[in-house]
């Protein structure tokens, strides 16, 4: 088999890394999206008719994958570092591949229950690890060009989701993600490891202490800041868009809203935002003042979302794409991540902060819960993004710039 190494100097788009590093977050994020496209399909083929059941076990099989996720984004991110960052791209890759085609053969809740464990686990890796990776390959001012293509390839694969969700059989569509992971394991050729992990593990640095992030208050810091910019793209995504059924009705649209299609029209967005986000970062040099800006558009488009009135159908399915073009600094957002922390604990920080973010979405229905209950539907969740866009503002800001910064260091634990 040929390999498909290209020189990262000239054609650092190409680059062999860049290339499996977005096709397997494309996987990922099919996997990801797929459940919920097929949760009540698959629970109703398994005997699940309830309407009340289907909410209760499709939410328990929810918090099993976010369980897997959460844990698994801390053992695949202390494993980026102490054994190599390939190591957890391919292994989380194997992982969520064999999870997605043992869940095309369960035949009761429980088995469904444990591999949506198992494929929480290993979804909670390759994203982290492919970034990492990316990062200490590419040149230091072309790095955000790679890590936007990881993400605006990756999250198209919610389309495709979408797609085979609606056009094939659950079990089918989980076949399907499981055979693409599969093939994508043969594109390991050609794909090196970091040279800057090559070089750390000459040294008796220590490499991969989790728990330092919390035992110094700078770094602890930092690395919560880190979290927080991101959170603003999950309250859109885990409040404004999934509960977009209600919303819908609160606002007056004058057809029924499907969740599905919101979804979809968010992530069609988040597609476009994700490339943009990247490309602009580069343009003006500069994360954090690209960060702002698409924060600054999220505030103008929750706005128009809440607290408009009376919306065409049309309408809100546009202010779906225009959220998720708005929360597309996903890119940005976790190469800086990526850029704040030194080589010995990189991907445990770049691997822990996606996944910590998609669990803060349990904390915001929480309390959107509460507020909803308090003041109101519409008032409840304008007050969780007010919080929400606030503490990203101030983390970004109180955050340094990292473009173009070099990576090559030890961070002091």
């Amino acid at each position: 088999m040929s390999t498909i190494q290209t020189s990262p100097q000239k054609h650092y788009l190409l680059n062999a890394s860049v290339i499996v590093a977005a096709l397997g977050y494309f996987v990922d994020i099919y996997d990801l999206v797929l459940f919920s496209i097929v949760r009540i399909p698959s629970l109703q083929s398994l005997g699940v008719t309830d309407p009340t059941a289907l909410l209760e076990d499709g939410v328990m099989l929810l918090n099993m994958q976010m369980a897997g996720m959460l844990l698994g984004g801390i053992a695949w991110g202390v494993l980026g570092d102490k054994k190599g960052r390939l190591s957890v791209l391919f292994g989380s890759i194997f992982l969520y591949s064999l999870a997605n085609i043992l869940n095309g053969f369960v035949t009761t809740i429980p088995m469904y229950a444990v591999l949506r464990f198992v494929a929480g686990v290993g979804l909670a890796g390759e994203l982290g690890a492919g970034i990492t990776l990316v990062s200490e390959v590419l040149p230091k001012e072309k790095r955000g060009y790679g890590t936007m293509v990881v993400a605006t390839i990756g999250i198209s694969g919610a389309i495709l989701a979408g797609i085979v969700g609606e056009y094939f059989g659950w079990r089918t569509a989980y076949f399907i993600g499981g055979g693409l992971g599969m093939l994508l394991l043969l594109l390991r050729v050609g794909v090196y490891e970091s040279g800057m992990f090559n070089n750390l593990k000459q040294t008796s640095v220590t490499r991969g202490n989790f728990l330092s992030l919390f035992t110094n208050a700078q770094r602890f810091w930092k690395y919560l800041k880190c979290i927080l910019i991101g959170v603003p793209i999950w309250y859109i995504v885990g409040i404004l868009i999934t509960f977009s059924p209600e919303f819908g009705v609160a606002l007056g649209v004058k057809d029924t809203v499907s969740a599905a299609r919101a979804v979809s029209f968010c992530y069609l967005g988040l597609v476009f935002g994700d490339f943009a986000s990247g490309f602009l970062s580069q343009r003006f040099r500069s994360r954090r003042n690209v960060v702002l800006g698409f924060l600054l558009l999220t505030g103008i488009f929750i706005g128009v979302y809440l607290l408009g009135r009376n919306f065409s159908l049309t309408m809100f399915y546009t202010l779906c794409v225009a959220l998720g073009f708005a929360g597309g600094y996903w890119a940005v957002f976790v190469t800086i991540a990526a850029e704040q922390f030194g080589t010995n604990i990189r991907a445990t920080v770049t691997t822990t902060v996606p996944n910590f973010v998609r669990g803060a979405v349990v904390p915001l229905t929480i309390a959107f819960t509460y507020l909803k209950d308090g003041v109101g539907l519409v008032p409840g969740a304008l007050l969780l993004g007010v919080l929400c866009l606030a503490v990203a503002v101030v983390s970004i800001l109180t955050l340094a710039e990292t473009y173009g910064k070099d990576l090559d260091y030890m961070e002091p634990l």
